[in-house]
Formats: structure tokens, sequence, C-alpha cells
């Protein structure tokens, strides 16, 4: 697909840590620092969070036939651009460093660009208990990353007095949260889509009955 891009100043040329998906820290750091903040229709109310692409800018003479890949970590939108790219996302665009300048006084370029899978070392679903979680009466996740072309659209938590699934709401990007969370263990399914209707996969681990903000937990399962 066609489009435009730009690029976002940081002092180390790294992602934002306070983009709106709710990395933190992670999302400054993830893939490199080759981040982007995508528009409203890659953004998908947050359900776009993590997902990965191929970007490619159209100047014959300066760029790259690979262009640059990136994680989408935060929501942004400029003159008619989908990706507002991390500076050193945006250099990867260029054939070589002086490519790369040049390209950068364009400021927005016209690209291409295509949904890639996300690879993590054979991790699929991980997730982050979020840092305002407080063990036993406020409990949310971070989805960090989720392997393929997949998107987390929803996570349930099991309800054991009531022996069903409840939906978590979506408090804003890759977070979700429920307030009073069951004692004990506790028990995560998501729902997971490829463009395609979407269908539930169950962590095949609980969390912890001590669970405490910032504890990371790889599910063990694939998307698909």
């Amino acid at each position: 697909m066609d489009l435009r891009a730009s690029y976002y100043g940081t002092s180390s040329g790294y992602g934002n840590s306070r983009g709106a998906c709710g990395f933190g820290y992670y999302g400054k750091i993830v893939n490199e620092g080759s981040v982007a903040a995508v528009s409203a229709k890659l953004w998908k109310n947050g359900e776009g969070c993590g997902a990965c692409y191929q970007v490619r800018c159209k100047v014959p003479q300066l760029c790259d036939y690979n262009g640059a890949n990136v994680v989408v970590t935060d929501y942004g939108e400029g003159d008619r651009t989908d990706f507002i790219m991390s500076p050193r996302a945006f250099s990867k665009l260029g054939r070589n460093l002086v490519a790369s300048e040049k390209l950068k006084k364009y400021g927005t370029l016209d690209v291409e660009y295509k949904r890639v899978p996300c690879t993590y070392k054979g991790n699929n679903i991980v997730y982050q208990i979020n840092e305002n979680s407080n063990n036993p009466g406020y409990f949310a996740i971070n989805i960090l990353y989720v392997g393929g072309t997949y998107d987390v659209t929803a996570v349930e938590i099991w309800q054991r007095e009531q022996h069903q699934w409840v939906a978590m709401r979506r408090s804003y990007g890759a977070v979700f949260d429920f307030a009073n969370p069951p004692e004990g263990e506790i028990k995560l399914r998501f729902q997971v889509s490829s463009n395609v209707e979407g269908h539930y996969v169950v962590s095949r681990f609980p969390i912890p009955a001590a669970w405490k903000a910032g504890a990371t937990y790889s599910t063990n399962i694939l998307p698909y």
C-alpha cells in the first residue's frame, strides 16, 4: 500500500517510552529502537499495537530496496502520514548514511508498506503485569508482543466461582485491566486475529497467586 511517512526527534534516536501503546521503556528499545507511531487505520483503537511492518520509500537514487522493518508502539498522524518513525527507523530507509541524511531533509516521504510477521526468538504471546497493578485489588497487563501477523483483540480472565471467562477491559493501547481479580492463580485467554474472524487461545501456565507488578510472562502458545 502507498502513503507517506515522516519521523519524530529523540535525543537517542530510539523510540518514545511514553507511547500510546503503554509499552513504557520496552517501547523505546524493542526492535533495536526501530519503531513507529501509526495512523488510525493501522492503530485500530490499540489492536495494532506491536504489529510489524516493512516500510520502503520511493526515491530511487536514495532509498534502500529492503527499507525498514518497524514495530508499532504509538499512535500519531501528520500530513497524510501512516507512519511517524523513530530516527533509527527512518535512517534505515536510505541506501547508506549519506542517503539517509538526504532523506531526512525531505521531512515526509512517499512510501509503500506491508504487514510482515513479527519474530521474537521463539516467543509467541508475551505480556507484562502493568506497573499500576496492585495485588489483590487491581490487575492489568501490557501485551508486549505477539508472533506472526496476529493482533490480540480481546483478553479474558477465568472466574472460578462463576465457572466462566469474563472480558478484561482494554484500558488503552495494549493495556487490559480488571478490577478485583480472583484470588489465587490467574488464568488468561487471548482472542487473536489475522484479518479473519478471531479465535481464543489459552495460556498454558497460570499467573502465580503472589503476582507482582512488572513481572513478565510468556504464554508458550502459538496464536494460530
